[in-house]
């Protein structure tokens, strides 16, 4: 067998050797966190002109930690999500309407154009009554608010304590208590919602001073110290519909129209009085 004498073949088999065992330990420790990263080897013989210097680097470079965290658990919430309910936008109101099969007929007393208003109105809800029975239904009072004021054969034209008529308030309570009608007497009402009632196919009974005239108001106190506002030639006609710049109505059997602000000054003397129709939807 041959021998291998060498001296520079011996010293890179040991240098091989020490190597191995040095990289498996460094590398072990290394795993553990134990060592620097960084290994050098290095075996001389000093002063050796046959001397072999073997530099061995070796670097580990450490592997990025990966921490495994816990996937989120979704927990369902009891808080019910709100549903979105849309909106619906106010129906406009039309510019135009003019309301169809609304009849009348001449009153047949010389103050009684509320009773004959409220007969033709309830006519066209498909109720029939006749005007000398829903007038002498009305109670009798001094104060038209609580019922009719006089003799309904004396002139028209005159205000309490004299024969005079009667308001909105017992006309409606007749025909919603003896008739079945869902009528509502109101003040105060604006023109707006009173459009909205005819656009909706319902006329309303007005209460104006005479044939759409100006009058002036006056304050009346009846015998039990209650206050009302009055005035002379109050009648009343059935609102049937409106335009752009007009109103239409019943007086009487016959059709008028007249502008907007016309019937205003006149609806207004006695508080923008009215009778309508009051059903589920009315908000006023």
């Amino acid at each position: 067998m041959q021998k291998f004498t060498n001296p520079i073949f011996i010293i890179l088999c040991i240098g091989a050797l020490l190597l191995s065992s040095c990289v498996g330990e460094s590398v072990a420790l290394a795993e553990l966190g134990e060592v620097d990263p960084t290994i050098i080897v290095k075996s001389s013989t000093p002063n050796s002109p046959d001397s072999v210097d073997i530099d061995v680097q070796i670097s580990l470079t450490p592997q990025p930690t990966i921490t495994l965290r816990p996937s989120s658990t979704l927990v369902p919430s009891n808080t019910p999500i709100p549903s979105f309910t849309p909106v619906a936008s106010p129906t406009p109101i039309p510019e135009s309407v003019y309301l169809k099969g609304v009849t009348s007929f001449r009153q047949s007393f010389a103050i009684s154009c509320e009773s004959r208003t409220a007969v033709d109105w309830a006519d066209f809800f498909g109720v029939q009554i006749y005007e000398s029975e829903f007038q002498f239904g009305l109670p009798l009072s001094d104060n038209p608010d609580k019922g009719f004021v006089g003799n309904v054969h004396d002139p028209w034209g005159q205000v309490p304590p004299f024969s005079y008529g009667v308001h909105a308030a017992p006309v409606a309570t007749l025909l919603k208590e003896e008739y079945g009608l869902p009528a509502q007497a109101a003040r105060n009402f604006s023109l707006e919602n009173l459009k909205k009632e005819i656009a909706s196919g319902q006329p309303v009974i007005a209460w104006v001073i005479g044939n759409m005239v100006g009058g002036i108001p006056s304050e009346y106190t009846d015998k039990e110290g209650n206050k009302v506002i009055v005035a002379a030639y109050e009648h009343t006609v059935i609102v049937t519909g409106y335009g752009k710049d007009h109103i239409r109505y019943l007086n009487n059997s016959r059709f008028y129209q007249v502008p907007v602000e016309t019937f205003l000054n006149s609806w207004g003397v006695l508080g923008n009085m009215l009778v309508y129709y009051k059903d589920a939807s009315d908000r006023y």
